[in-house]
């Protein structure tokens, strides 16, 4: 790996920031608009090689949600998210609402080693607007 690559810059920073900042894993175009507050000249070729990159080091990593490719920083633990069906946005949740520990046997002989949830609804803003 050259300098060059593994090197920090601004743009890398910010993206990195963002993504650590967010309440939730964010789409391409979600850190595209949320760097460009302090980067108004970034380009969306930058993110996808940012993000290419900070997957390739183990910083972040993609997470996929209804068939798009969202990314949040590695290392948050077993979590699951949540994804507004109003506004779009996704969370994530810090508690697990399913309790199916490694190795339990499922009924018909299925052996869990993990698992993934995503809860879909209004988030606490969307929920809130709605019933005003």
């Amino acid at each position: 790996m050259t300098a060059s690559v593994s090197r920090s810059t601004r743009q890398r920073d910010v993206i990195a920031r963002v993504l650590q900042d967010a309440e939730g894993p964010l789409a391409v175009n979600d850190v595209l608009d949320r760097a460009r507050l302090d980067l108004p000249a970034l380009g969306v070729a930058t993110v996808y090689r940012t993000l290419k990159l900070l997957t390739e080091q183990g910083r972040i990593h993609p997470v996929t949600l209804d068939g798009e490719t969202r990314y949040e920083p590695s290392g948050k633990g077993h979590h699951h998210h949540f994804s507004c069906t109003a506004c779009g946005r996704v969370f994530t949740l810090h508690t697990c609402p399913v309790s199916l520990p490694r190795g339990t046997v499922y009924p018909g002989g299925f052996v869990i080693e993990a698992h993934e949830v995503t809860l879909y609804g209004r988030c606490p803003d969307c929920a809130g607007a709605s019933s005003a």
